[in-house]
């Protein structure tokens, strides 16, 4: 029996797709942190405001759940948007994509310019709010593979130091760069982690269960690591340390979109992602790690208070179906689908 457990990095998207996916969601996490990059981007409190109000408008009945809004970082945002949306409590936090990085971030700041929106970033370390950064570098010469430890060298590495009241999360963090950034920055710097990222490394992308074949159902942003780079995730999510949390990344496209000559980049976790946790906490002997980075390592870090409902988890096996229907008659295909999990979520 744990804590009631928390998302810190959730793509809920909108309209069909989000009143699809919001039930698997709500299902299992009390809260989660929910991005703003649809299109347009929720780029000011209002925006956030009427996107919480859709969300909450689909909660299935009996779900426990509370949407946490973020705005998008964009060359227009000012220093007077972050003091309203601090002001008025809805947003929680400040996305920013490197403009070209992943899914829908055309309208982000690059890495090269973000001297443009320090007046922005310092009035977000004035009143609290957190920095959410895609960590990886936009330049086209750099490998794919080496693009988030580049960006930590050349632009976490400045920001942290330069507004050092700054708080900063580096999401989905895939390297033992990243992982070593973290570990040794100063107050104010975490990173989340998602259950594909401590479960698969990058020969996952070709082949998997003992068949080859390319699998677009593994493919995100930032791309899956080296082993070595797994293993480091999986020593910093069980070490206890209190700068390392629980942010599915889960980022739902439609089979057709997944599945194509240019397939998009994102893996749909929402159906299993606390029994996953769970799984990967259990093989590691570090269950007892479990609840911390579940449930308090993140609220604890966002000032807010920990839930004080709980939840089971049991061990007893059950498959992840092969595909989940939408509501606009499309199929998502979960990550491990038509594959055994070893654990149940009970409310």
């Amino acid at each position: 029996e744990i804590t009631a457990p928390d998302d810190f990095h959730l793509h809920l998207r909108d309209g069909a797709m989000m009143e699809s996916v919001l039930p698997h969601t709500s299902r299992s996490f009390q809260r989660a942190i929910v991005m703003p990059n649809l299109v347009p981007p929720v780029c000011n409190s209002q925006m956030a405001k009427e996107y919480r109000d859709r969300i909450r408008a689909k909660i299935p009945e009996g779900h426990f759940f509370e949407p946490l809004m973020t705005i998008y970082l964009t060359s227009r945002t000012t220093p007077e948007d972050i003091y309203e949306a601090s002001k008025e409590g809805i947003v929680k936090a400040v996305k920013w994509y490197p403009a070209g990085a992943t899914t829908n971030s055309d309208f982000g700041v690059k890495e090269t310019a973000l001297d443009s929106v320090r007046p922005t970033l310092l009035a977000m370390a004035e009143v609290g709010m957190p920095l959410l950064c895609h960590g990886e570098s936009t330049d086209a010469q750099v490998d794919v593979f080496d693009r988030e430890a580049e960006w930590v060298d050349k632009v976490l590495r400045p920001l942290v130091e330069t507004i050092p009241t700054l708080k900063i999360v580096m999401e989905h963090v895939t390297t033992a760069e990243g992982v070593d950034f973290v570990m040794n920055a100063r107050e104010g710097v975490a990173a989340t982690l998602t259950v594909q990222h401590l479960m698969l490394n990058r020969n996952a992308l070709f082949s998997h269960g003992g068949k080859g074949g390319l699998r677009p159902h593994h493919y995100c942003l930032p791309v899956l690591k080296r082993e070595a780079h797994r293993l480091r995730l999986l020593a910093a999510a069980t070490s206890g340390s209190r700068k390392f949390f629980a942010g599915t990344d889960s980022a739902p496209h439609a089979q057709d979109r997944k599945e194509s000559a240019c397939g998009c980049a994102g893996c749909f976790t929402a159906h299993a992602a606390v029994e996953l946790y769970a799984q990967v906490f259990d093989e590691a002997g570090a269950l007892d790690k479990l609840e911390a980075f579940l449930s308090h390592n993140g609220a604890d870090f966002y000032g807010l208070p920990r839930n004080t409902r709980r939840v089971q988890l049991v061990k007893a096996p059950w498959t992840v179906p092969e595909s989940y229907e939408l509501k606009d008659g499309g199929r998502l295909v979960p990550l491990m689908a038509g594959e055994p999990v070893q654990w149940t979520l009970r409310p």
